[in-house]
C-alpha cells in the first residue's frame, strides 16, 4: 500500500515548471521571443529551446523559418517584430526576454523599444551594425550588440600582439569590462597587486578555458586571460600599464 501513496515532495517538484541542470540546481523555465530568423536568430532559438525554455521566433519572411531544425517546437510567427498584433501572437505579454537580431538596425531598435516601453519586458537586446548608433542606444538604456565593432575587436585581438578588447559597457558607456593582454612580467604577481597598479578591478580570469573568480591570494599564471572592470576614460592608461614590464610592484 505504501507504494501507492504519492510522495507530496516529489509531486511538488514534478509540478514545478523548472529546468534542472545535471547538478540538481533548478532554473525557471521562461518564454523568449527572437525577432529575426537568420543564422543568429535560429541558433539562439534552438539553444534556448534545448534548455527547456518556451521560444517564439518572428520573421517577416516565412521562408526564413527553414533555418530552424525540423524538431524545433517553438512558435513561428510571420510578421514585423514591432507590430503589436505580431508581438501578442508571439506571446509578448508573458515574455521574459526579447532579442532583436534581424539584419535591419532601425527595425531592431524600434522593436526593442516597443517591447520594453509598451509591454514592460525588462530584458531586451538589439543587434546593431552601426557602432556609433549602438553607443547612443546604450546610453538610452537599450542593451545592444554592435556586430561590426565586436568583429573588428576580435580581428584586432588576433592581429595585434598586445591590447585590450571591450567585452561589456554599461548603459552610460562610462563603465566597461575589458579583456586585457598582459606583459609576461606580470606572471606570478597577485591580482590584488595588479589592481593597485592599475586602479582597475579584476573581475575574473580565464584559466584553461574556465572562469576563475579572484581571491586575495590569486596570482596571475601563464596563459591566464585577464578580465577587468574600469572607467572607459582609463582604458588607455590601464592598457599601457599591463602591456609593459611591471615596475615598483610587490
Amino acid at each position: 500500500m505504501l507504494g501507492l501513496i504519492a510522495d507530496p515532495v516529489r509531486q511538488a517538484c514534478d509540478d514545478d515548471p523548472r529546468e534542472r541542470s545535471p547538478d540538481g540546481i533548478a532554473w525557471p523555465i521562461v518564454h523568449f521571443i527572437i525577432m529575426g530568423c537568420g543564422r543568429v536568430g535560429a541558433t539562439l532559438a534552438q539553444s534556448l529551446e534545448s534548455r527547456g525554455h518556451s521560444v517564439a521566433v518572428i520573421d517577416q519572411n516565412p521562408e526564413a523559418f527553414r533555418r530552424l531544425d525540423a524538431a524545433f517546437d517553438g512558435k513561428r510567427v510571420t510578421g514585423l517584430g514591432f507590430d503589436r498584433e505580431t508581438l501578442i501572437q508571439a506571446g509578448v505579454e508573458d515574455a521574459y526576454a526579447f532579442a532583436a537580431v534581424s539584419d535591419g538596425d532601425n527595425s531592431n531598435i524600434l522593436a526593442a523599444r516597443v517591447v520594453r516601453e509598451t509591454y514592460g519586458v525588462g530584458n531586451v537586446v538589439a543587434r546593431i551594425y552601426d557602432p556609433h548608433r549602438a553607443e547612443i542606444y546604450q546610453r538610452l538604456g537599450i542593451p545592444t550588440v554592435a556586430t561590426v565593432r565586436w568583429t573588428a575587436d576580435q580581428v584586432l585581438r588576433r592581429m595585434l600582439p598586445m591590447g585590450a578588447t571591450d567585452e561589456y559597457r554599461d548603459a552610460s558607456g562610462q563603465i566597461l569590462m575589458a579583456q586585457m593582454d598582459t606583459h609576461p612580467g606580470w606572471i606570478g604577481h597577485a591580482l590584488v597587486s595588479i589592481e593597485k597598479a592599475t586602479g582597475a578591478r579584476v573581475a575574473y580570469v580565464t584559466r584553461y578555458g574556465d572562469g576563475v573568480l579572484p581571491t586575495p591570494t590569486t596570482v596571475l599564471q601563464e596563459n591566464d586571460v585577464l578580465h577587468v572592470l574600469l572607467q572607459a576614460t582609463d582604458m588607455a592608461r590601464v592598457e599601457r600599464v599591463l602591456t609593459h614590464v611591471p615596475t615598483g610592484v610587490k
